[in-house]
């Protein structure tokens, strides 16, 4: 069965990101860059987990903890993806920055505005 969007930017984002990053690992992977393939797989597929999770909180506070852990996965996300472009191990895909940044811009301004 395949993915039903759910009309909420941020588990929709946060779901097609972990999408790519999974495609993107297997190259790493396919590269021989096994501990940065599974390093970054782990983060940027953790983010959209607690986004999800996120979706079925008991509390405001649960929600915002929920939200919290995975703009701190985007944080590492992006740290695993500076050591990739600065060390120029393999190229980072076109426009994975930008969806990192949008998905950590998102999680602020919901946690925020909670």
């Amino acid at each position: 069965m395949a993915y039903k969007p759910r009309n909420n930017a941020i588990v929709d984002k946060s779901f097609y990101f972990a999408c790519k990053i999974v495609v993107y690992s297997e190259e790493l992977k396919a590269n021989r860059h096994y501990e940065i393939a599974n390093q970054i797989l782990k983060s940027g597929t953790s983010i959209g987990a607690n986004v999800r999770e996120s979706q079925r909180s008991v509390s405001t506070k649960d929600f915002k903890n929920k939200l919290g852990i995975a703009l701190k996965e985007a944080e590492e996300t992006e740290y695993w993806l500076d050591i990739i472009d600065e060390t120029n191990i393999y190229p980072v895909p076109k426009g994975m920055y930008e969806d990192c940044d949008e998905l950590m811009r998102l999680l602020v301004s919901i946690i925020k505005n909670s």
